[in-house]
C-alpha cells in the first residue's frame, strides 16, 4: 500500500499566483488589472475577518443612517464600503468608485486612473444580524478616453458588455471569491490558517438545467401572469423534466447566485406592483453577476432582453432579473412572452 507521504498531492495555487499566471498569457499586459483584482482580494480578507467576529466587536446592528435607496445602513455595510474604497485608492489605478452606500460617484486620488469600479460592499444586509451568508459584489470598467475633461457620472454609464472583470465574495461557512475577466469563471476559497485565497475551481460551468428556483414567493400576487404560470410549472410533478422543482430563497443575491452557479436552476427578482422597475440594481448587482453566469454558460435577462446589453441611464438604476441555467431562463421567457402576447391582443 502506498504511504500517504508518497501519495501525490494537488499543488495549491493562490489567488495572487493565479492572477499573475493569467497576466503572463498576454504579452504587453501592464499588470494594472491584476493589481486591481489583488487589491479587492485584500479588502475581502479584511471584511471576512470582521464579519466572522462582528458579534464581539460591536459591528452588528444599524448605523442609524440610511443610504441613497432609503435602506437602513448596517455598521458592517459602512465598514465594507470603507475597506474596498481604501484598497482601490491605494494603488492609484482606479479613478472613481460607485457604491450602493454612496449617492453619487466617489472620485479617488488618481483622476487619471484607468478603471471605474462599481460595488455592492455588503449584499444581503438584512441577513447580517442573524448570521446568514452575505457577500460583496464588484464590477470593473475601463474609463473612456476623455482625459481632457473632469470626471463626470456619464463616464460610468456603460453597458455590461463593456465590463473587463466582475466578481463576488461570499462570506459563509467559508469565504469564497469568484471572478471572471471574460475568459471563464474561477473560484478561490480563503484558507484562514495562511491568510490566502486558494484556487478551488477553474472554469466553472453551470448545469444546462437545474431543479431549484429562487424567488420571494410572498410577492406572488403582484407578479405578471407569465411569471405566475412559470412558478406553477415549477411546482407541477413531472418525472420527465424532474419536477416539481425545489424552492430555495436566502435573501442574499450573492448566496442565491452561488448556489445557482453550482447546482443550476434559476434566480428571479421580477418587476412587481410595489417595484414596477424591479428592485435590484443594474450596475453593481445585475451586470456583474450576469457576466459571471454568462461566462459559466448561463443566461441573464430582464424578462425580455439580455441584461448586459442594456444601456444604463443612472448609476443606481433598478431592473428586473431572471438569471441561471439556460434551459430554465428560456422556459420562463417563453411563458412571459406568451402572456404578454395574449394581453396585447
Amino acid at each position: 500500500m502506498e504511504s500517504t507521504s508518497t501519495a501525490k498531492s494537488r499543488k495549491l495555487v493562490t489567488l495572487d499566483e493565479y492572477i499573475i499566471q493569467a497576466q503572463n498569457k498576454f504579452p504587453g499586459a501592464t499588470g494594472e488589472l491584476s493589481q486591481l483584482l489583488r487589491d479587492i482580494g485584500l479588502a475581502a480578507k479584511i471584511i471576512s475577518r470582521e464579519v466572522n467576529k462582528a458579534g464581539i466587536t460591536n459591528l452588528l446592528g444599524v448605523d442609524g443612517s440610511t443610504n441613497v435607496h432609503g435602506e437602513s445602513v448596517k455598521r458592517l455595510d459602512l465598514f465594507a464600503d470603507q475597506q474596498l474604497i481604501s484598497a482601490l485608492d491605494r494603488s492609484m489605478i482606479t479613478c472613481m468608485v460607485i457604491s450602493e452606500e454612496n449617492d453619487g460617484i466617489v472620485r479617488l486620488n488618481s483622476e487619471g486612473g484607468k478603471y471605474i469600479v462599481y460595488m455592492d460592499p455588503l449584499d444581503g444586509s438584512s441577513n447580517i444580524d442573524v448570521n446568514v451568508s452575505i457577500g460583496s459584489i464588484f464590477s470593473i470598467y475601463m474609463r473612456q478616453p476623455r482625459f481632457d475633461k473632469k470626471l463626470v457620472e456619464d463616464d460610468a454609464l456603460q453597458p455590461g458588455i463593456r465590463q473587463v472583470a466582475a466578481g463576488y465574495v461570499l462570506y459563509g461557512s467559508s469565504t469564497i471569491m469568484v471572478y471572471t475577466t471574460g475568459l471563464g469563471v474561477s473560484s478561490f476559497t480563503l484558507d484562514p490558517s495562511i491568510g490566502e485565497f486558494i484556487l478551488s475551481e477553474d472554469d466553472f460551468k453551470i448545469p444546462e438545467c437545474g431543479n431549484i428556483y429562487s424567488i420571494n414567493e410572498g410577492s406572488y400576487n403582484s407578479w405578471a401572469d407569465g411569471l405566475k404560470k412559470y412558478i406553477k410549472y415549477c411546482q407541477v410533478e413531472d418525472e420527465e423534466t424532474n419536477r416539481p422543482y425545489t424552492a430555495r430563497y436566502i435573501g442574499s443575491m450573492v448566496a442565491d447566485l452561488h448556489r445557482t452557479l453550482i447546482k443550476g436552476g434559476i434566480f428571479i427578482y421580477p418587476a412587481s406592483t410595489r417595484y414596477p422597475n424591479g428592485k435590484l440594481r443594474l450596475m453593481y448587482e445585475c451586470n456583474p453577476l450576469s457576466f459571471i453566469i454568462e461566462q459559466a454558460g448561463g443566461m441573464a435577462i430582464d424578462g425580455k432582453k439580455r441584461i448586459m446589453e442594456k444601456q444604463p441611464t443612472s448609476i443606481h438604476q433598478r431592473i428586473p432579473i431572471y438569471i441561471g441555467s439556460p434551459d430554465n431562463v428560456k422556459k420562463v421567457k417563453e411563458l412571459l412572452d406568451q402572456h404578454e402576447n395574449k394581453e396585447s391582443v
